[in-house]
């Protein structure tokens, strides 16, 4: 995935305004002009590394003139103690965005390492692990592609990339039939309708009008198995709720297709780095 430098810029920019509004106090009274030092990055923890280009541009953009050297790159995994990027040059500028740039780079490795996590644990079946839209505003685009690098899958990015009716869409429109139906009649050839669904009643209704994804939402494993049989691959299902490290690898076993992940991004860890000055 590759991301438009412009929007990372934005974000950089908005941050550093946020952090620094005319004058770092204490960084632009203490040094002169032209103070150069060195300084590294350090893992505090095991996991995978996230965002280290958009950590290196936090810096160009803060003022410049440092030498930014990753040993590692996205995706790459990391034990505690493990040095992974070098920095020298201005002082002024490697203080001024140490917090912009751990900021970003500690909540990207967060997500990626929590999803690299989940797909380690349904190693073995066939269910992709994959984000929602319960993102932080502004990151959701930093934070997608951070569950990429964790070796997941993105959902649908907004609400404009695909049509999906929950449980308030059909309790609105009367019934997964009558909102199935007149969707299809609006949406272009090249948009897929997902339904979620409740129960095993509900499943097969959406079955029987022919939607191409179905969400089983907060259903027991006992009933995703039975709900896998039922469906016999005539659609995509995508198991969601109440998902947790200590029934995700059975919930993989049930055979759905896609087990989706709130708290990939929502409620995420930050992954502990320190920058550490020589």
């Amino acid at each position: 995935m590759q991301l438009l430098q412009s929007y990372i810029d934005n974000i950089i920019y908005t941050a550093l305004e946020e952090d620094i509004h005319y004058v770092d106090v204490t960084t632009d009274y203490l040094l002169p002009d032209g103070h150069t030092s060195s300084a590294y990055y350090v893992a505090k923890a095991e996991g995978v590394i996230c965002g280290l280009d958009i950590a290196r541009r936090v810096f160009e953009l803060v003022g410049g003139n440092v030498e930014f050297k990753a040993s590692l790159k996205d995706g790459d995994k990391v034990k505690k103690g493990d040095i992974f990027a070098t920095m020298q040059g201005d002082s002024k500028t490697l203080l001024k965005g140490e917090r912009t740039a751990l900021n970003l780079l500690q909540h990207m490795s967060g997500i990626a390492t929590a999803t690299n996590h989940c797909v380690e644990l349904v190693q073995g079946t066939n269910a992709k692990i994959t984000d929602t839209r319960k993102t932080l505003p502004g990151l959701r685009r930093l934070q997608k592609y951070a569950v990429t690098v964790g070796g997941g899958y993105n959902h649908r990015y907004n609400l404009s990339e695909g049509a999906m009716l929950k449980d308030n869409h059909i309790d609105v429109y009367g019934g997964i039939t009558p909102a199935v139906t007149a969707l299809r009649k609006k949406i272009g050839h090249m948009t897929k309708i997902e339904v979620e669904v409740r129960n095993l009643e509900e499943l097969q209704e959406a079955l029987a009008v022919g939607c191409e994804i179905i969400m089983l939402d907060n259903m027991s494993c006992e009933d995703m198995a039975r709900a896998v049989e039922l469906t016999a691959g005539k659609a995509l299902l995508e198991a969601s709720g109440n998902v947790t490290e200590k029934n995700i690898a059975e919930i993989a076993r049930t055979g759905v297709d896609i087990i989706s992940l709130g708290a990939l991004t929502h409620s995420v860890q930050c992954f502990d780095i320190s920058m550490k000055f020589d």
